[in-house]
């Protein structure tokens, strides 16, 4: 698979105005963007750095990542690898018998991404990969 950069950095936390007071406040980031995923059940907050994205995730209901606070408490819910086609590189994890998460990508702002592990087998950080191809 050939990952082409880091996409972005999720982080999971419990109030997204308190967050983003203290990355704004202490680190001097800038905001670029917010939105409402009701499918994965988020409010996030996005920010610029360098070539890369830093987001931060409040849940709005039962999912993802309210279970990883249940568990987990705040902090790095995922890496996002950006690939050139996310169907061939679940295609190639499936040709070495590794079974990813998803098994087909799903779509959120202009981009397809898939889930392809379990925090427990990459060190304990859940990872996806991503394209920004044309939904199809």
């Amino acid at each position: 698979m050939k990952i082409r950069k880091i996409d972005h950095i999720s982080l999971a936390v419990r109030n997204l105005e308190k967050a983003r007071q203290a990355y704004e406040d202490i680190l001097g980031l800038e905001l670029h963007s917010t939105y409402v995923s009701e499918e994965e059940k988020i409010r996030v907050a996005r920010y610029r750095v360098g070539d890369m994205w830093l987001e931060l995730m409040e849940p709005t209901g039962e999912g993802d990542v309210s279970r990883f606070l249940d568990k987990r408490g705040e902090g790095l819910f995922v890496i996002s690898y950006e690939v050139p086609d996310v169907d061939a590189a679940l295609a190639e994890l499936k040709d070495k018998g590794y079974k990813p998460v998803d098994d087909k990508p799903r779509h959120l702002l202009g981009s397809r991404y898939a889930f392809i592990n379990r925090p427990k087998e990459l060190c304990g950080i859940l990872s996806e990969v991503l394209d920004y191809r044309e939904k199809e």
